[in-house]
């Protein structure tokens, strides 16, 4: 009888220490990486011209339907221009523009530009985050001679800054889209 009484009471215990251990704890803020269906690339001629529109829209997101992507038209040999981008979640209405939000979380962003042979041209990043590293939702692109070849725009969620490009940036990867090109 003892023994049952022993058993009884460290069971008791056990249970009460169990219900009463702080299971309450807050969870951690999730920090939702943002939804971006279209990227929209404006060139703008410094000396004046005709803006070229650089756009992917992918309105289904991971769906089965592919990216719509649009280039205006053609560069002009030897022209500087300057980009600006914006990116929108159309899946909102009206549509979000996630600009704000990758400027306004400018230290755990960047854009990348990957220059693809046979297009002759320069990048310069012309707008930075807090600590003064590259954010690059403006830029200036140079055209050199005419020529045909891809630019791909990459945008990094949280990459390692400074770095010296794309390679060892790190990060994930929120829109990337490659647009191909003419200088003529």
């Amino acid at each position: 009888m003892k023994t049952l009484k022993q058993l009884s009471l460290i069971l008791l215990t056990s249970i009460v220490f169990t219900a009463c251990s702080n299971d309450d704890d807050a969870p951690e803020p999730v920090n939702e990486e943002e939804v971006i269906t279209t990227m929209t690339v404006t060139l703008t001629p410094n000396a004046g011209g005709t803006d070229i529109v650089l756009q992917t829209q992918d309105l289904d997101g991971n769906g089965p339907d592919a990216p719509v992507v649009t280039v205006s038209g053609d560069l002009v040999a030897g022209t500087s221009y300057s980009g600006a981008i914006v990116l929108l979640n159309e899946t909102e209405s009206p549509a979000e523009d996630i600009t704000v939000e990758v400027e306004e979380e400018d230290v755990n962003h960047q854009f990348f530009y990957t220059i693809g042979t046979g297009l002759n041209a320069s990048i310069t990043y012309t707008n930075f985050d807090a600590n003064g590293n590259e954010l690059g939702t403006e830029f200036t692109l140079i055209t050199g001679a005419a020529g045909t070849g891809n630019l791909t725009f990459t945008l990094r969620h949280e990459p390692t800054k400074p770095n010296t490009g794309l390679s060892d940036a790190g990060g994930e990867t929120d829109i990337e889209a490659t647009f191909s090109l003419t200088i003529q």
